[in-house]
């Protein structure tokens, strides 16, 4: 099968997946969940782009680096319909409810929202907000290449997650849809090379940018990778929950690497 035929329906799986935006997913198999896996971070770049743009043009209006931060954050939850979002609450109720695993899996599968995720909600928000203004505060670049960097990287965990060896906690669901679906090695490749970008990005803002934008994407996926060991130990596996806390904890992580080092606001 051609590249052209396998790539189109990947690109089709990862943006109508993980996104909003209109496009038809046209096959649900293995080989389309493994290449838009492969692909997900492309979809970061798309939501990424566009909450740097919205952001940016905030603050350029006069808003001020909080609110443009608060616009900034605000994209990628409307972009994924707060599925992201709510995957980190429900994983967080599933892992602090003490349960055995089937019991926190029904716990996360509940529409409601317990003190365990409403705390990893605000904390978590607060987090990325405060961070987007810091680097906003710096300049309008810093704050624009941290929201297409971040975007990035909660994709990037995605792929990783996806990996062969990570099973899926439950038979139904987008976990199992991707679980296991991509070569560990092709996964690796696609984290190296997100992480080679986002050196390139920074180094585009002088200084120590390049080392500090790749730290930023390590730590976002080092943490991610922490949090799915522990999913994995205490679900038995990934949900389409467990994904969307990955995303979150990445890219809140790789914000609060970039404002370390970043310059102060002028």
């Amino acid at each position: 099968m051609s590249g052209h035929q396998t790539g189109l329906p990947g690109l089709r799986f990862a943006f109508g997946t993980l996104t909003v935006l209109p496009v038809r997913v046209t096959r649900w198999d293995r080989d389309a969940a493994r290449s838009g896996m492969l692909l997900a971070p492309l979809a970061g770049v798309v939501v990424g782009v566009l909450a740097g743009a919205v952001g940016t043009g905030v603050l350029l209006l006069g808003a001020g680096a909080t609110l443009a931060a608060v616009a900034t954050v605000a994209v990628p939850a409307v972009l994924t319909r707060g599925l992201h979002l709510d995957g980190l609450a429900d994983t967080a109720d599933g892992l602090g409810s003490g349960r055995p695993a089937d019991d926190a899996l029904r716990i996360m599968k509940q529409s409601d929202i317990g003190p365990f995720g409403v705390i990893t909600l605000l904390f978590t928000l607060l987090a990325q907000i405060a961070a987007v203004a810091e680097l906003y505060g710096a300049g309008w670049a810093y704050g624009a290449v941290g929201a297409l960097l971040s975007a990035v990287t909660a994709r990037t965990a995605l792929t990783l997650a996806a990996r062969r060896g990570v099973p899926a906690a439950r038979p139904e669901g987008l976990g199992a849809a991707v679980a296991e679906a991509v070569p560990a090695p092709a996964a690796w490749a696609v984290a190296a090379t997100v992480t080679l970008a986002g050196a390139a990005l920074g180094a585009l803002l002088g200084g120590y940018g390049a080392p500090r934008h790749a730290l930023g994407v390590a730590l976002g996926l080092g943490g991610a990778l922490l949090l799915l060991r522990r999913c994995v130990r205490r679900f038995g596996g990934v949900t389409g929950d467990v994904f969307g806390a990955l995303a979150e904890t990445a890219a809140t992580l790789c914000l609060l690497a970039l404002v370390v080092g970043a310059p102060s606001a002028t």
